[in-house]
């Protein structure tokens, strides 16, 4: 099939490649604008941008998809259909309309649940043991489009949302290479979606990771979890902001566990593994840690370059 891709992150990437691997021939890559990150405001390519650029696929990075020469644009490449997968802007009326058949669209969620940017953060967040990927036929609504494929995918308790995205990723790569091919030849069908049932997805604030101590265990946990690689979850030592990136619930009775009288947010014990934390009904044990202004660490390299000792409070 002729495909214009619309996409820009390692997400994506995985998709883009597979697409090119079936042989489908990629007319032209659709990503947002270059944006110039870090100290140095460098100008920085889109991972899918410098996979077109090594694959010799045109690259067009609009704006505004609403501004006719756009849309005139990508009408030019006589696409069968778009394919968009982590994109990040909405299709108006007058792109959806542009391609032979229609625009499908990869999202990482069992829709009508999780609709938004930030679907796998939010399922792992919430504590969820399944989750799945989606491909719809786009319209104007929020991923709210008409089912053309859904697969379930368990979502292990120890699974932080960096690993569930990149193996959803090639679940969503494998249902396109399946599904594209029936499309010319009308083997699908479409199956509403229960607007009912939607939930949201938003974007992560920084603030989300914010650690509560008084919450408990299980939700801490999984907002740690949850919220890798961005914007991660933190807590403060000593006025100094620390990241926490690996925790483990603790049960009680166990080296670690909770203290009769421990306070949420209290440093319980230092042993091997790292050090735990009382939170509202149980401990968890940190086992790794990024502080300010260092690298991420073990737990038990962060202790031996502070001076921490049971009693202290994060928060």
């Amino acid at each position: 099939m002729r495909i214009v891709f619309f996409g820009c992150d390692d997400f994506a990437v995985v998709n883009l490649k597979r697409l090119v691997a079936e042989g489908h021939t990629i007319a032209a890559l659709v990503t947002q604008p270059d944006k110039p990150k870090g100290r140095g405001l460098h100008t920085v390519y889109s991972p899918t941008k410098a996979l077109a650029l090594q694959l010799s696929v045109e690259v067009i990075q609009p704006v505004d998809l609403k501004d006719p020469a756009v849309v005139s644009q990508l009408r030019s490449y006589n696409a069968d259909v778009f394919v968009v997968v982590a994109y990040g802007k909405f299709l108006p009326e007058a792109v959806l309309k542009l391609p032979q058949y229609f625009c499908v669209n990869v999202h990482p969620s069992l829709l009508p649940r999780y609709r938004g940017a930030a679907p796998v953060n939010w399922a792992v967040i919430n504590g969820d043991r399944e989750t799945g990927v989606t491909l719809i036929k786009m319209d104007t609504a929020m991923d709210g489009g008409d089912i053309l494929a859904q697969e379930k995918y368990p979502l292990s308790a120890a699974m932080n949302s960096a690993v569930l995205r990149e193996q959803l990723a090639v679940l969503g790569a494998d249902m396109l290479a399946r599904v594209l091919p029936s499309i010319p030849e009308g083997r699908f069908t479409l199956l509403k979606q229960d607007g009912s049932l939607a939930t949201r997805a938003p974007k992560l604030p920084k603030e989300l990771g914010h650690i509560q101590w008084g919450w408990p265990a299980e939700k801490i946990y999984d907002l740690v979890r949850g919220t890798q690689p961005w914007p991660g979850a933190y807590t403060f030592l000593k006025g100094a902001l620390l990241k926490i990136l690996e925790v483990v619930p603790v049960e009680p009775g166990v080296a670690g566990g909770p203290a009769a009288a421990a306070r949420a947010g209290e440093i319980i014990e230092l042993h091997k593994d790292g050090f735990s934390v009382q939170a509202g009904d149980r401990a968890l044990l940190i086992k790794r840690v990024h502080p300010a202004g260092g690298k991420p660490m073990d737990a038990r390299q962060f202790l031996a370059g502070h001076k921490l000792q049971a009693g202290d409070i994060l928060g």
